[in-house]
């Protein structure tokens, strides 16, 4: 899924009450497993003007990244911060961890041909879903629409949480991106 789909609907799920620390410990859960992509490509686009198909198609795909990519999306590890949140009673970190093991089973299940190692450090083994939210060869014409009606179920729940202005904006433009994005990925792929 796209970043701003797993932030709103990590968000729906998680944050109560939708606003504070708990929604900031919702948004940086559904985020921290999309973040390192995020500042790999980031720096080797834009600082090291490395081209796109290399970083897509190449870097993406090697060993280097592909180990960064098994930690941060590690079902072991996050399950582990739920777990220590549960125990310690750390209800941040349960919601964080929460929202980043939603974060997760959404990828499992959605990355055909582009997943990651979620079983780390046991496996470096890869789920290649038939499934995809992006490639129309794995049926991404029939996932994006239900993804998109699922992020405006997640909005439209938030927005009936008593959100400030500017927060039911901030989700306004997250959904706005994920319909853009989603709608580019049917266009080209």
């Amino acid at each position: 899924m796209n970043t701003p789909a797993h932030l709103l609907i990590g968000a729906a799920a998680f944050a109560r009450p939708a606003r504070g620390a708990a929604l900031w410990a919702a948004l940086l859960g559904s985020l921290l497993p999309d973040l390192s992509l995020y500042v790999m490509a980031g720096v080797s686009l834009y600082i090291l003007n490395i081209p796109a198909p290399v970083v897509f198609d190449q870097l993406y795909f090697s060993p280097a990244w592909q180990t960064v990519f098994a930690i941060d999306n590690s079902f072991f590890l996050w399950a582990a911060a739920l777990g220590i949140g549960l125990w310690r009673g750390w209800h941040l970190l349960v919601i964080g961890a929460s929202a980043g093991l939603l974060h997760l089973v959404m990828d499992f299940f959605l990355h055909a041909g582009d997943g990651r190692p979620q079983f780390w450090p046991l496996s470096s083994w890869v789920f290649d879903s038939p499934i995809s939210y992006w490639d129309s060869t794995h049926h991404a014409v029939w996932v994006a629409p239900i993804s998109m009606g699922i992020c405006v179920a997640a909005y439209v729940v938030l927005w009936h949480r008593g959100l400030s202005v500017s927060t039911k904006l901030f989700f306004a433009l997250l959904l706005a991106a994920e319909l853009w994005v989603a709608r580019q990925w049917l266009m080209y792929f």
